[in-house]
């Protein structure tokens, strides 16, 4: 899937281990599919904060020099997408403040609804920004809290937020780790395995950085939870009232390695799944099922198996394409899309195809790589997505464009079809996108496929807090 969904960011951090940086660092390399605008990593030595972020891949930004000097038993890391603010080195994260009780350090992962209103009060008594992401929000409740304590302060800091979040905070002597009660975006638990002391953690956006760090999975942070790690050991703290979860469902569909464990199931084989009822719903003649690399091929899998057709890679990807290129000045056919993709002749000359992707959001890639299959030889394509029509913006960390630009959210099926170039377009039903659980949707959020939105901009004022919020994308 390419040039649809921005990736969110993903956050990492390490309590009580002797090369706390360096298992961060390695966490990030696993995480890096959440973002690959910047990194960064905070680390505490227990006198000191040591800030090291950057704009680039988790390779380029931490070499071995870098984190020698990122010394201490615990850290914190980002690896960020643009999904709030601009695409500076000021809004690469973790942030790192001095404030009243010291030195502090923030991750965060998802977007704040009311961002825009509570800058503008806080701007109003005398906080001043520095970036203009809705992280630094957090910072500056937290800095102008009258409680007493770090965790008092947090908790009121949360308490006036709207949104998304996954948050780590980082003192010299305590990391933080703290959820949102509707659960939007993912965040786990888990202990070094062989640490004597019992207080060796980590916490990670996905399951996939712990395997890598051979750490074992305890559980999710759950929704709403507060978990405060310091010398004394562990502390979980639930100081917000029960609401109902709304779990990004996109996370199946899409953002997740499929290696990870999320929710409590493998993403590969949610995504298998996916592509199973897809081939109940919406069959047809053809030779062969090709998906689109590398997001399509769980659901591919799936397809074909259902279908009983079978599975050949009639397009294969590029995965050493950078994130910039030159054009030649000579025209090549779908050029953006065939540095990364190549179709093969060999597999789709003649063939009918089924190709398997996992959304559209503007159409134009797909009609490009659908050009390419016929390119090849390919006698029919039809298109199968593992998902619904994707018809709205997402406002809790995902980068999707407006409304205007999602075709679904104003083509039918058929319209885009047409758009496409395909022989035929089904996608997804909403009923059949839980039908790996049983058809149960409650504790999930789809609002970027129903338009039904879990947190909605406060009544009073919603046309300024609307415009402030999409401001800030902007910046």
């Amino acid at each position: 899937m390419f040039d649809k969904f921005h990736e969110e960011c993903g956050v990492v951090g390490v309590y009580g281990h002797p090369e706390a940086a360096n298992m961060v660092y390695l966490c990030l390399y696993a995480l890096q599919h959440r973002g690959q605008e910047s990194s960064g990593i905070v680390s505490s030595d227990g006198e000191v904060l040591i800030s090291h972020r950057q704009m680039g891949l988790v390779a380029d930004v931490f070499k071995e020099d870098v984190i020698k000097r990122l010394e201490g038993p615990s850290a914190i890391g980002h690896n960020r997408y643009s999904t709030s603010g601009q695409s500076h080195l000021k809004n690469a994260q973790p942030f790192v403040v001095e404030y009243a009780l010291g030195p502090i350090a923030v991750s965060h992962n998802g977007n704040l609804v009311n961002a825009g209103i509570l800058r503008e009060e806080l701007e109003t008594s005398g906080s001043i920004f520095q970036s203009t992401s809705d992280t630094e929000v957090i910072i500056h409740l937290i800095a102008t809290s009258k409680e007493g304590s770090l965790m008092g302060r947090i908790v009121e800091a949360l308490s006036r937020v709207r949104g998304a979040y996954s948050l780590l905070f980082l003192t010299v002597d305590r990391m933080i780790a703290a959820r949102d009660p509707m659960g939007f975006r993912p965040l786990v638990l888990g202990r070094f395995k062989g640490n004597g002391s019992g207080r060796g953690y980590v916490v990670a956006s996905e399951t996939c950085a712990l395997d890598l760090i051979e750490a074992e999975y305890l559980r999710e942070v759950e929704p709403g939870e507060i978990i405060s790690f310091t010398p004394k050991g562990m502390e979980s703290l639930k100081p917000f009232p029960p609401v109902p979860h709304a779990k990004c469902i996109f996370e199946y569909i899409y953002f997740s390695r499929p290696d990870s464990n999320l929710y409590g199931r493998n993403v590969h084989q949610v995504r298998k799944e996916l592509g199973r009822q897809l081939a109940r719903e919406s069959p047809v003649k053809a030779d062969l099922v090709t998906p689109v690399p590398d997001s399509g091929v769980p659901a591919a899998i799936g397809y074909a198996e259902e279908s009983g057709l079978p599975l050949e890679f009639g397009l294969i990807r590029n995965h050493y394409v950078g994130r910039t290129f030159i054009e030649p000045q000579q025209s090549i056919r779908h050029f953006g899309v065939k540095i990364k993709l190549n179709a093969q002749r060999e597999v789709l000359e003649g063939k009918r195809v089924v190709v398997v992707d996992d959304s559209i959001v503007r159409g134009t890639t797909s009609r490009k790589i659908i050009r390419m299959l016929r390119d090849a030889g390919a006698r029919e394509v039809h298109m199968r997505i593992s998902s619904p029509p994707t018809i709205s913006p997402c406002y809790y960390g995902i980068d999707t464009p407006t409304r205007s630009e999602l075709i679904a959210s104003s083509s039918s099926v058929e319209e885009i079809r047409k758009f496409i170039e395909a022989d035929s377009l089904a996608y997804l039903s909403r009923e059949g996108m839980y039908s790996f659980l049983g058809g149960q949707s409650q504790g999930f959020c789809d609002a970027c496929f129903s338009a039904n939105y879990p947190i909605h901009f406060e009544d009073e004022g919603h046309t300024r807090q609307l415009h402030l919020f999409e401001a800030t994308q902007q910046r």
